[in-house]
């Protein structure tokens, strides 16, 4: 599979004034996207599509490592802190396909003694053997999309497993080797009552994940949901899940790093912690975004060709476009992800990753610590905890 390797002309936002160059350049991460699915979530925007009866899993291997070769270049030497399989459902690929790949990204990229591979897989697609055969290719964190216990919010939801499934889902994780695995959990489902909320959360807990995602169900476009809008429950009640859920979730251990991620003491996703302190990550397969930094204080984004027949079309660049950041934009980039955050970051890392000085956020930050949004920390960039509720009036403080 030979693809044309034109590099797509950089769109540049504007003209550069100068900025330094990166004294260091940040944790690398790579992000590997599997686009199919056995049936397309009426609420899910990702990059998904319906699986065919045989998945063409050779040949996307293929792809997926020829496109990472077009992005060697950016790589500069350094090794991969994690990897993440996102989807779609990676979980449908054979471990044989994963083992081939994994063994392909490696002999092109180092990876660190300690890195972390995680792959989302939902429990309809779990079968014990699979997933000690993962366990052993040293795939070491599973992310499990559970979303609900209960049967009623799963068909509301086109969910294809069952309460029972999701439950044996943990215990065969946990069987095939794997002692650190997340559970997605929604709230705010189709006429969800706060009991039924905290139902499903207990359950969750009660399977002891050393990770909880737990978010709430938002109407996106291009999705069924936003076509034919569900019955979702009113404010005070979203108001009242989230405060109790919030508590319980303390109660047992599990500190808030992030807007909707849990952690027990020492188990934050590592992967996603790189996408907020702005971090680099290379993106390969069929939709996937990357950013990279250079040593020389340019940033720039990335994203792939969406449509899965494309992306295996030889004819066709993986690459569908590139952007470079201007400094004009950095600091909205650079915040979006890290008041994210509970703690937020410490305030020299602004300057680590954009080569930017902090002066360059002193107008936005005034203003946004003048309306109860910021802390007043001058060694720290964080949200309140009103800034968390209204991350988006925050964010806009620092749009140019």
């Amino acid at each position: 599979m030979t693809h044309h390797t034109q590099a797509l002309p950089l769109i540049h936002g504007g003209a550069q004034t100068p900025r330094s160059a990166l004294p260091v350049l940040p944790p690398l991460a790579l992000y590997i996207h599997i686009p199919w699915c056995v049936r397309k979530c009426p609420y899910c925007d990702f990059n998904s599509h319906t699986a065919s009866t045989v998945l063409p899993e050779e040949a996307y291997v293929d792809a997926l490592l020829a496109d990472l070769d077009q992005d060697l270049h950016a790589v500069h030497g350094r090794k991969l802190s994690s990897i993440f399989f996102g989807g779609g459902t990676p979980s449908l690929f054979s471990a044989t396909a994963l083992g081939r790949l994994l063994e392909g990204v490696q002999a092109r990229i180092a990876f660190a003694d300690d890195i972390e591979i995680t792959l989302e897989a939902n429990p309809g697609t779990f079968e014990q053997e699979k997933f000690v055969a993962y366990r052993k290719l040293g795939i070491n964190r599973l992310s499990i999309g559970i979303q609900s216990f209960q049967q009623a919010k799963l068909e509301a939801l086109g969910r294809i497993h069952n309460g029972d499934e999701a439950i044996r889902a943990a215990g065969m994780a946990r069987q095939a080797g794997f002692d650190n695995f997340n559970l997605d959990l929604m709230h705010g489902l189709p006429d969800q009552s706060l009991d039924d909320a905290l139902a499903d959360l207990r359950q969750a807990i009660a399977l002891k994940p050393t990770h909880l995602s737990w978010y709430q169900l938002t109407l996106e476009p291009n999705t069924v949901f936003w076509n034919q809008p569900p019955a979702l429950p009113e404010d005070d009640t979203l108001w009242d899940i989230q405060e109790a859920g919030q508590a319980l979730l303390a109660e047992h251990g599990y500190t808030q790093y992030e807007v909707s991620a849990y952690a027990q003491p020492g188990r934050p996703a590592r992967h996603n912690l790189n996408y907020w302190s702005f971090g680099d990550f290379i993106g390969i397969g069929a939709g996937a975004h990357g950013k990279l930094s250079h040593p020389d204080g340019r940033i720039v984004r990335t994203w792939k060709t969406r449509a899965p027949k494309d992306y295996l079309n030889p004819a066709k660049s993986f690459q569908a476009g590139a952007k470079e950041l201007t400094n004009e934009e950095l600091p909205f980039e650079f915040l979006m992800n890290a008041l994210r955050l509970t703690e937020g970051v410490d305030a020299r890392l602004y300057t680590e990753r954009t080569g930017l000085d902090l002066a360059s956020l002193a107008e936005g930050r005034r203003e946004a610590e003048q309306s109860g949004l910021m802390q007043v920390e001058p060694s720290r960039l964080a949200a309140t905890d009103r800034g968390q509720l209204f991350l988006n009036d925050l964010l806009q403080t620092f749009l140019s």
